[in-house]
Order: structure tokens, then sequence, then C-alpha cells
């Protein structure tokens, strides 16, 4: 009996490996893909026959956009293009306002400080709140709401608009041959304005091993924290020499180039993890694309400045507040002839060296874990060794104070890598951590970004050393 049971076992496991054999081969994203145009050929048809439009121009202006801006051969210039002009809009128009705002504070302060000598406050308390918490807060206020003001509500239009969908069409040949999902783009695009909300914008990945690798990798496109250190070391010491509208032109170019490189690491470490810790294979989705309609213009500038500016500022400024006191604290406190500040400083000198960097730059990094907008007060205050947060207003000013600490356009270049590359903020930590609910994955998302800067620098330091380069 078992003699004749077993050759029919036999075949039909033969039979059954034969047809998922068979549908695995159907089931690859072309079949999917040619299924999903067919229904909407037949669809479309159907409609031609039954439906009749008063407006078809309108109806197939969509069409005719697609055939552009999805295009494989001009889809993707279009969409740097785009890019760029964000930036380039950004940088120009942030300036002025930027600078009004750094006087309206620095007039502030003056009051406040007649206030404190009217009620004969000690020195260390007027260093503390004004001198350590007024002008870290007033720091992060000037240098983040007018970048933000200009790219939330661009980025806003764009996505009413119907773009952004598109951005994800392009985009999807790229992550998905990374180990990804097509979806990651628009949570890498977020990520430009506020990597902490993007980590939250990862629920819209279905997956949870390419919802990881969105997690992971976010961080490696600069948020709003980190455009004020990226544009003003670009156009200090990259855009040098160049006058007039081409500085700005330079720096924006320049800018472009780092947010580039960062979506080269994103998808290179995306691969590498989607074929290490996370691999898998990436699953396919069908992206419809929306028609493109009218944004309402004063309505998604005001959502966009109550929603995103105004909420990522408030953050901004909560973690802002200790991590000015705690510098304060660090550069007024002796230890022998130097400050508690110098001593770490001068612990962190050598390691920092090889990396292009110096001691100041890596504890400005540190202590700027809360917030990456404090980082450059935080130097400042660490070169000038006043013990307070200071505010430069002239760039020429600003510029000397780097040179005399020994500053290269290296220098200049590994500092932008490394804010670039670096560990997520401190509030984009707690988010990993309350989406992931894993010690380890936080602290992945820590470390992965840490290393890679750290060798990226490294490399770049020791290679144009080696050249005669600086």
């Amino acid at each position: 009996m078992a003699q004749s049971i077993d050759p029919l076992i036999q075949s039909k496991h033969n039979q059954l490996d034969s047809l998922i054999a068979r549908s695995r081969q159907l089931g690859d994203s072309s079949a999917r893909d040619d299924i999903v145009a067919r229904v909407y050929q037949t669809t479309r048809a159907i409609c031609e026959d039954v439906v009749h439009y008063q407006d078809e121009e309108r109806l197939f202006r969509t069409e005719k956009l697609d055939r552009v801006l999805t295009s494989p051969i001009w889809g993707y210039p279009i969409m740097l293009a785009m890019l760029g002009v964000i930036f380039w809009l950004t940088i120009a128009g942030a300036n002025a306002p930027s600078e009004m705002l750094a006087q309206l504070f620095s007039w502030l302060e003056g009051y406040l400080t007649l206030a404190f000598q009217a009620v004969h406050a000690p020195d260390w308390l007027h260093g503390l709140l004004v001198l350590g918490l007024y002008r870290g807060i007033s720091w992060v206020v000037s240098v983040m709401l007018p970048p933000m003001a200009i790219f939330f509500p661009i980025f806003g239009l764009l996505e009413n608009f119907g773009y952004l969908p598109r951005v994800a069409f392009n985009m999807d040949r790229l992550f998905k041959g990374s180990g990804g999902h097509g979806k990651q783009s628009l949570t890498m695009a977020m990520g430009f304005g506020c990597n902490a909300a993007a980590i939250l914008s990862t629920r819209i990945i279905e997956s949870p091993r390419e919802r990881m690798l969105a997690i992971l990798t976010n961080n490696f496109v600069p948020c709003n924290g980190r455009w004020p250190t990226l544009i003003l070391l670009s156009s200090l010491f990259m855009a040098a020499g160049v006058a007039g509208g081409m500085q700005t032109f330079v720096t924006a170019a320049v800018v472009m180039g780092m947010v580039l490189f960062g979506i080269v690491v994103t998808l290179t470490v995306s691969w590498a993890l989607s074929k290490t810790a996370l691999r898998g294979v990436p699953t396919h989705y069908t992206l419809e694309l929306p028609p493109y309609r009218r944004p309402k213009f004063w309505n998604t500038i005001l959502r966009a400045t109550l929603d995103k500016s105004l909420y990522v500022l408030k953050r901004a400024v909560i973690v802002a507040a200790p991590a000015g006191v705690i510098t304060w604290i660090l550069a007024n406190i002796s230890a022998g002839d130097m400050s508690i500040l110098e001593h770490i400083v001068a612990f962190l000198d050598p390691f920092a060296q090889a990396l292009g960097l110096d001691g100041y730059i890596l504890i400005a990094f540190i202590l700027g874990l809360p917030a990456n907008e404090i980082v450059l007060p935080i130097l400042l205050m660490g070169y000038l060794s006043t013990g307070a947060m200071i505010e430069v207003e002239d760039m020429a000013a600003l510029k000397q104070i780097f040179l005399d600490h020994g500053w290269t356009w290296l220098t200049a270049l590994n500092m932008m890598l490394f804010s670039l590359l670096h560990y997520p903020c401190g509030t984009t930590l707690i988010n990993i951590y309350k989406e992931t609910k894993s010690p380890k994955w936080t602290f992945l998302s820590f470390a992965i970004p840490t290393g890679i800067a750290i060798g990226v620098t490294f490399i770049v330091a020791q290679t144009v050393r080696a050249l005669g380069l600086v």
C-alpha cells in the first residue's frame, strides 16, 4: 500500500513545485505592471465610449504633464531643477529676515540686561539666563524661522499641486534597486523639513522591513536644523571670491551637491542593509497618480506655517533652551586653569584633527544633540571663550573667527559632511524609539550615521592631506 502511495505523493509534490515556480515567474513586477496597465486601458476604453466631457483639454492636461514630469529622460532633470530652485529661493529669501530677527533679539537683549541691572541681579544669573538661555533661543529662532517660512510653504504647494506622487514614481526604480520602497522618497522629502516628522511619516510604508530601511536612512538628508550650517559654510568658504547674485547661485549649487551626496548615501546604506540585517525582497505597489490641481495658495501657506514651521520651531526652542544653559555652565566653571569645556576640547582634539575638524567642532556637535540648530552658536562661544553664546551679524568678521582658529576649506567641507551624515537629533531618536519599540534599532539609527560620518570625513581629510591640497 505504501509503495503505491509514494509515487503518487511524489508526483503531486512535483506538480506543486512546478506550479510554485511558474507562479513566481508570472508574479514579477513586470507582469504586475502589465496587468495594471491593461486594467487601466480597458477602463479608459469603456469611458471613452460611454462618458462625454465638456472640457476635454483640461482632462487630458494631466496626461500631457505626466509625459514630461515622469519621463525617463526629463523626469530626473526637472526634479533636480525644482529642488535647486527651492534651495535658491530659501537661501536668497532667508538672509534679510534672519538679519532683521537677529537685530531685533540683540535690541531686546539690551533691555533684558538693563532689567537685570535694575534689580541688582548677580552676574552669574545674568550670564545663565541672558547670555546662555536667551541667546541660544534667539539664535535658533533667527536662523530657523525664515528658511522654514519659505521652505515649508513651497513644499506644501508642490504637494497640493500633485507633484510629490510623481517624485515617488520617479524614485521608485532607484529605491527598488536598493532594496527599499518607492514611498521612501516621500519620507525622505519630508526629512528636508524635519527628520523627526519624517520618522512619523514612514507609517505610509506597509512593509515592516522597508519601513525600517526608511527609518534608518532618513537622517542622511539634511533637516531644517542643518541648513544654517550648510548654507553659512558654503557661502563663507565654498563661494568665497564670488560676488553678487552668483554667490547665492554657487552656495545653492554646493548645498545641492551635499543633498545629492546624502541621497547617494541613503541608497547605498539601504542596499547594504537589505543584503544583511534587513534582507528581503522589495514589495510591489501600484501608485495611482492623482490629477493635478490648483493649490489653495493662502490656505496652504497658513497651514504650512502653523502646522509645520511653528511646530518645528517650538520643538527646537524647547530643546535648545537647556542646551544653552549647559553650555554656559561648562564654559564658566573652571577645573584648574581651564574651564570644563576647554578640558573636554583638549581631550577630543587629537581624534577630531584626524577627521579634518577640531575639538571645538566635535564638542559643538555633542552638545548640539538636542537640536542641530545650536551647533554653530556653541562652536562660536567656544572659539571666543566668552562663556556666552554670541551673535555675529557681519559675515566677514565671522569668517575671520574661523580663520583665526586654523580653518581651511577642508575644515569647512568636513564640518558640512559631518553635519550632513552624523547622528539624528534627540527628538528624532525619541520618535524612532516610539515607532520601533526597540532599543536595538534606536541604537543602530544613532551608530550607523555616526560611523559613516566618521569614516567619510577621515577618508576625505587623509586624502586631501596626502595630496598636499591644504
